[in-house]
């Protein structure tokens, strides 16, 4: 039987019985954690094993984990980060995507030793002077010879950790001048300069195992609905792009988002997201999320499948050793201080 296609979060730091019994029965694809889900290491590793005991299998377990302002395991038990964009500017061109590489090879180790085997990142958006502020001292570098190597980077050093990437936000936040947690964006730049820039970076990316999709209209897609609910949108990012990796939506519950979590998932699922991201653990729901996305199917099976593959086991790291060139390439010590 083919899983439901969703990933969702549970409410607190100790799954409960009634959240394990749910879960049994929906058998969602994955699972998303939060800070209100995170206490210390110990707890942590329990609930990683208590979420795939209930569905049974080794369901993937996500995590928005960038460093920087969002980030759901901090100090004292996890490291501090500073804000992607500053780190990028801090250490220039040439050293920026190593480093990028090293702060996500350290992350992922310490997201493995807990039972997280995904990270929502790397971002490919594109910062500019209008971008939100809820986004842009999250991304990589104002420019596309900026962002691809980095969020290249990024992916690859969170492989080699055993983590796996999500590329966000498909097909570019930059543009968007208000948070779609709170309202729905609407980019109005021609086609012409978004192929040149913002689509251009998630081109590059492409062949990474998975994506989430932006909550922001493109009025050069379709103008009526969001990249998340929109056919023309999607229908861009597999064959022009040529994604082929498997597709989430960004958080349904967002306020970006009109009418109940039934239509919201159903508009996405019909759209082309192969799953659901719903996150805030609220148990009704989880339910109605769950019953509107239906199963994983058709291409969709064959993408979850390939993206499982792609979680290997961490290789070999001295990581006292990657900690010491991340401090002498950025001027950070292990806790973010300078």
């Amino acid at each position: 039987m083919a899983p439901a296609a969703a990933i969702l979060g549970c409410a607190g730091e100790v799954l409960g019985r009634g959240e394990r019994r749910f879960f049994a029965r929906a058998q969602p694809w994955g699972f998303i954690l939060f800070a209100r889900n995170v206490a210390d290491p110990v707890q942590l590793v329990r609930l990683t094993g208590d979420l795939r005991d209930a569905v049974g299998r080794a369901a993937p377990v996500f995590v928005d984990q960038e460093g920087g302002r969002v980030a759901r395991l901090r100090p004292p038990h996890w490291r501090d980060w500073p804000p992607a964009l500053d780190q990028m500017r801090a250490t220039g061109p040439r050293d920026g995507p190593r480093a990028m590489w090293l702060r996500a090879r350290l992350i992922a180790a310490e997201l493995a030793a807990v039972g997280i085997d995904g990270n929502c990142a790397p971002l490919a958006d594109i910062a500019t002077p209008a971008t939100h502020p809820v986004l842009r001292n999250r991304c990589y570098g104002e420019t596309l010879a900026a962002v691809v190597p980095a969020a290249r980077a990024t992916a690859e050093g969170l492989l080699a950790g055993g983590v796996l990437p999500v590329l966000k936000h498909i097909p570019g936040h930059g543009r968007a001048t208000r948070d779609s947690h709170a309202e729905l964006p609407r980019v109005t730049a021609p086609r012409a300069v978004l192929e040149a820039s913002d689509f251009a970076a998630f081109r590059a990316l492409a062949q990474l195992p998975l994506g989430m999709t932006a909550h922001i209209v493109y009025d050069c897609l379709d103008p009526e609905a969001p990249a998340t609910q929109s056919a023309a949108a999607i229908r861009m990012i597999r064959e022009e792009f040529g994604f082929g990796g498997l597709l989430m939506s960004d958080d349904i519950s967002m306020s970006a988002l009109q009418g109940d979590m039934t239509r919201r998932s159903a508009a996405a699922r019909a759209a082309g997201c192969d799953l659901v991201l719903h996150c805030n653990g609220d148990p009704a729901e989880m339910a109605d999320v769950v019953a509107a996305a239906g199963a994983l199917e058709g291409p969709g099976i064959a993408r979850a499948a390939a993206a499982l593959e792609a979680r290997r086991p961490p290789e070999p790291a001295d990581v006292a050793a990657l900690e010491a060139e991340y401090s002498a390439l950025t001027g950070r010590g292990r806790h973010g201080r300078i």
